[in-house]
């Protein structure tokens, strides 16, 4: 009997991510969300079953890379995709049935590294045994270091953004219990939450999107009073009505934004298509490496040129990076400002 499972309307709110690669966005979650759905209604498929197949299906992909031909080639080329479907899936399905698992994650991230260096291995390879050019060798292996490059890069990076937000949030908090300040948000997570607002370009506008921080049992001076019931002598008694505050907003990108405006318009504009700014990422490189290139007998071209995009915008990242510790920097200095003249600074200022 088939299960009750949402509208496929529903089903893509709850398993598409806000924010996702291009090819993802374009190329994927048309075909792998009602595969989902289907999936979920009619099957007892497993999240990790769904990571099995993929992984199944990406040996396939590189056993046809390891013949050489083109027909091969090509055929190796719609099994990649087809592989990065299911791969899609099960993190969808697990979101949709709330089957996930912690060991799941791990399965997934280690059966795709698993596929990159097997897949770069079998085409490099057999392209070397079609053409004797050494070249191959050499791309195989930059393949496998550039995937290995993304993921360590993105790992690190990840880390070192939560030690800055968590000591952030550290001195936000002692500064709050010592004089009663707002909560905190930080702007990244605004920006996240309402991909569809041009926050970068008018701070205004965070405003009427900041979340509300919970109100207090006792209002702040200057608060209106309202008529209530005085639950005990049963007689109508003025009740303080709460104020909610606006937490104080940290934007640890601002630096970023002043040097390059224009790329404001262009993250605002990918935002609104469910698009993430950081558009040639690991798996838009293993795109080019192992569908566009096989499918057009252009190896070496898309994997030079798919590296090459790669390493700009990690680069891109970096420097990124390197601007958003000079905000947390300033962020910083600004609490110990506030220490010593508490009426004149804020966060940020």
């Amino acid at each position: 009997m088939p299960r009750d499972i949402p509208p496929l309307a529903e089903v893509r709110r709850i398993t598409e991510k806000k924010r996702d690669a291009w090819w993802t966005v374009m190329l994927v979650d048309p075909v792998a969300t009602p595969l989902v759905r289907w999936t979920a209604r009619y099957t007892r498929a497993t999240p990790n079953q769904l990571t099995w197949g993929a992984f199944l299906v990406g040996l396939g992909s590189a056993a046809c890379f390891a013949q050489g031909d083109w027909r091969w080639l090509l055929l190796g080329a719609v099994l990649y995709h087809v592989s990065f479907i299911f791969d899609c899936m099960d993190g969808k399905l697990a979101r949709l049935t709330g089957t996930g698992s912690v060991f799941g994650a791990w399965l997934d991230f280690v059966f795709d590294r698993i596929r990159v260096l097997v897949c770069s291995i079998a085409l490099m390879g057999g392209q070397y045994a079609r053409t004797d050019d050494v070249l191959y060798l050499w791309l195989a292996l930059a393949v496998a270091s550039l995937d290995a490059l993304r993921y360590i890069d993105s790992l690190e990076i990840f880390k070192i953004r939560h030690g800055m937000r968590k000591q952030i949030k550290a001195r936000m908090r002692a500064a709050r219990k010592a004089e009663n300040q707002a909560e905190l948000a930080f702007m990244e997570d605004l920006l996240r939450e309402n991909p569809e607002a041009d926050l970068e370009t008018d701070r205004d506008t965070v405003a009427p999107l900041e979340p509300v921080a919970a109100l207090e049992a006792t209002a702040a001076p200057g608060t209106p009073v309202a008529a209530g019931t005085d639950a005990l002598a049963g007689a109508e008694a003025p009740v303080q009505v709460p104020t909610p505050r606006r937490p104080a907003v940290v934007d640890l990108h601002q630096e970023f934004r002043r040097r390059f405006p224009w790329w404001v318009r262009c993250r605002n504009f990918l935002q609104r298509h469910r698009i993430r700014a950081h558009l040639i990422s690991g798996i838009e490189f293993q795109m080019g490496v192992f569908i566009i290139g096989p499918a057009l007998d252009a190896v070496v071209a898309t994997t030079v040129v798919s590296g090459v995009l790669l390493l700009v915008f990690e680069l891109a990242i970096i420097y990124k990076l390197l601007l958003s510790t000079r905000d947390f920097t300033r962020t910083i200095n600004s609490f110990e400002t506030a220490d010593r003249f508490p009426a004149t600074t804020s966060v940020n200022s």
